[in-house]
């Protein structure tokens, strides 16, 4: 009888083992937490329109943006305004990142040596805007907590740079909403671990059919009253865009 009630229990725990969301949660790793964030804020294409205003203690100005992607590999951001910088455009592809300079009439292949460098006297890197590195497949991953932001149940991720591949940051730690993987909070390290700047995203609302941050700050740790924002005025998921867009000759005719 005795043997029989241990059974019994011993089945009833592991029901409940198997059911519980805090074991249940355990069982996806931080690195499926990465791409499931990355997917949904890309999709498999994107096309976006987007303010992107620089602020400083003395002044601040506004850009218009036009930017599209295609999975991890391609993406394009173009200038639309003011009329001093139309034109000017940034092209990925795979792991090549180019700069077309319209009154130039040239376009500029950028080494790695200058993805840490400020886009466009933003706050903003020229990594952070074209993602040339992966966020899932350049890091090593791994929980370090949870907390709470805006309402919302978020895990704690650092993130640490691989060994062989050449990445602005020493280290992040991203803050992921868990029910709708949502990228709400990321601060980033140089590398000797000092804090370079933090990216706060707000005001989350459908936008192209999906629940996304409309407003991205990203505030440097060092300068006081200096921030960038990127205002989302409208995002469109999953509209077919051929490979053949991604291409210098492309991102020379994109008027």
């Amino acid at each position: 009888m005795k043997r029989k009630s241990f059974e019994w229990w011993y089945e009833v725990i592991i029901l409940l083992l198997a059911i519980s969301p805090a074991v249940k949660g355990q069982s996806i790793s931080a690195k499926d937490v990465m791409q499931k964030a990355m997917d949904h804020v890309r999709g498999k294409t994107s096309r976006a329109e987007m303010t992107i205003r620089t602020i400083r203690p003395t002044w601040s100005r506004e850009m218009t943006v036009r930017t599209w992607s295609k999975g991890e590999e391609y993406a394009v951001v173009q200038v639309m305004a003011p009329p001093k910088d139309k034109g000017v455009a940034f092209l990925k592809r795979k792991k090549e990142v180019w700069n077309w300079i319209p009154t130039l009439e040239r376009s500029i292949k950028l080494p790695p040596s200058m993805m840490s460098q400020s886009w466009m006297g933003t706050d903003f890197t020229n990594d952070d805007l074209v993602r040339e590195s992966s966020m899932v497949n350049d890091y090593d991953q791994k929980f370090v907590g949870d907390t709470v932001l805006m309402g919302r149940s978020c895990y704690i991720i650092e993130m640490i740079p691989k060994p062989e591949t050449a990445i602005v940051w020493g280290k992040l730690l991203v803050y992921i909403d868990k029910q709708d993987y949502l990228e709400l909070y990321t601060r980033f390290f140089d590398e000797d671990g000092t804090l370079a700047s933090t990216m706060i995203a707000t005001e989350i609302k459908v936008l192209g059919g999906r629940l996304v941050p409309s407003r991205v700050e990203m505030i440097p740790a060092d300068k006081k009253n200096q921030k960038t924002e990127i205002i989302y005025l409208g995002l469109q998921y999953d509209a077919p865009i051929d490979d053949n867009f991604f291409t210098l000759t492309k991102l020379k005719n994109l008027n």
